[in-house]
């Protein structure tokens, strides 16, 4: 891509299950990409492929507050999407729709960048109308335990619409119906995941209600693609529009076939169903079809297979980034370590991902330096925890937040930086 044509783009929520897979797309278009993530919901290992590309820049920040940077592009992602998540802390999840969205949109218009909010088909509620047009309003309760995100995620549309009439800011919303996909998180409560970790397990799968509730499903490839699309599409396309597959099936259809295709021998067990736990969920996508030549591609079956691979390898601590359909960077994150420059990367020794919680706290960070401490091995968030001196200043900006001590051991791996280190340390 030419220097012209390429932009520079900002990514909220980029390590997240969706944000991460924009990243490597918006990477292959030849664009530069700054990557944006508190990590409450999003973890590293979904970008760690990405950190030594050379057009790739992670930035740990939280939307609540504001941003400085300059970009041509804002894709604003940055919220949690399932109830697990965005019922732990449900004044923050609010905050981070309502002041996430005022913080990027005053960012928008200070660099007269164009925007597209992620916003969410739960701004429908519980339906009365089916298949959801854009048109629909919605039911939705308003002081319920979903009321976090429902109507935070309608209060940053309205805040989009006043910012585009208001301001004449080239806004985009798109309304994201139940997506799934390689890259989810194990424990974000969300039905496939849970259906195909419990199938993987051996365990009962649970089902809410009596599983007669209807639910679309569209893998994550074809949502970015949409999404992509949108933010391509002249200034006059504002939105909303719906981008989620219409295919249609019932949770206990969902169940069996996560059943089928694993050759588990779980059972299904219902338990009563949630408050406000819509019954039926089916985007009509007659807009996206007509303005942005979109509709999706992928069959559930075939979705289904590429998820259970990945999930397989997570819980199995196989291939995670093979398994998960990522794209290797473009410069390697190992080389060979000159003679007398220590230990050579160990990258091969890497021990195995696990699945973590989406908050690691301050005693369980402590406990992992002590181990790294005592085996001298670096932490195990593989693949590669050594950057050679091309992306030294990216590996000062990811490990940011790190303690002192781990930072000393980081740095003194490099001699340009040994006096500070035994500062540090």
């Amino acid at each position: 891509m030419r220097d012209l044509e390429r932009k520079s783009v900002l990514v909220t929520g980029g390590a997240g299950f969706l944000g991460s897979h924009l990243c490597e797309r918006l990477l292959e278009q030849g664009h530069e990409v700054i990557c944006v993530d508190n990590f409450f919901t999003g973890t590293r290992r979904n970008i760690e492929h990405l950190l030594d590309h050379p057009r790739f820049e992670l930035m740990r920040h939280d939307v609540t507050f504001p941003l400085y940077v300059e970009v041509d592009e804002i894709y604003s992602f940055a919220c949690p999407a399932s109830p697990v998540h965005y019922q732990h802390d449900p004044v923050q999840t609010t905050k981070t729709s309502v002041h996430g969205a005022i913080n990027m949109l005053g960012l928008a218009k200070r660099v007269k960048a164009r925007i597209l909010q992620a916003s969410t088909s739960e701004v429908y509620g519980d339906p009365k109308v089916h298949p959801q047009r854009e048109e629909y309003w919605g039911h939705v309760n308003p002081t319920g335990f979903r009321a976090c995100y429902d109507e935070g995620k309608r209060c940053a549309e309205t805040l989009f619409f006043d910012y585009h009439r208001q301001h004449r800011l080239r806004i985009k919303v798109m309304r994201i119906f139940n997506t799934y996909g390689p890259g989810m998180h194990p424990n974000d409560g969300r039905v496939v995941s849970n259906f195909i970790v419990q199938a993987l397990k051996g365990e009962p799968i649970t089902v809410f209600g009596d599983g007669s509730q209807t639910r679309s499903f569209c893998l994550r490839d074809d949502l970015i693609e949409g999404c992509l699309r949108l933010m391509a599409t002249g200034d006059e396309v504002t939105g909303p529009i719906n981008i989620g597959n219409p295919g249609e099936f019932t949770v206990r259809e969902l169940a069996e076939k996560v059943v089928e295709l694993t050759g588990s021998s779980s059972e299904i067990v219902y338990h009563p169903l949630p408050a406000d736990d819509p019954m039926q969920r089916c985007p009509d996508i007659t807009r996206a079809r007509e303005l942005l030549g979109w509709q999706p591609t992928i069959a559930l079956d075939e979705g289904l297979r590429r998820t259970i691979a990945y999930f397989d390898a997570l819980l199995s601590g196989g291939d995670f980034q093979a398994a998960r359909g990522s794209r290797p960077s473009r410069r390697r994150c190992c080389r060979p370590r000159p003679a007398g420059r220590g230990r050579g990367c160990p990258c091969e020794a890497a021990r195995p991902l696990v699945a973590s919680s989406p908050r690691r706290g301050g005693k369980e960070r402590e406990q992992q330096e002590q181990q790294e401490q005592q085996t001298d091995k670096g932490p195990a968030r593989g693949p590669c925890r050594w950057r050679h001196a091309g992306s030294r200043a990216q590996a000062l900006r990811a490990g940011a937040s790190a303690s002192c001590s781990t930072l000393a051991r980081v740095l003194s791996r490099f001699s340009l930086f040994s006096g500070l280190s035994r500062w540090a340390s």
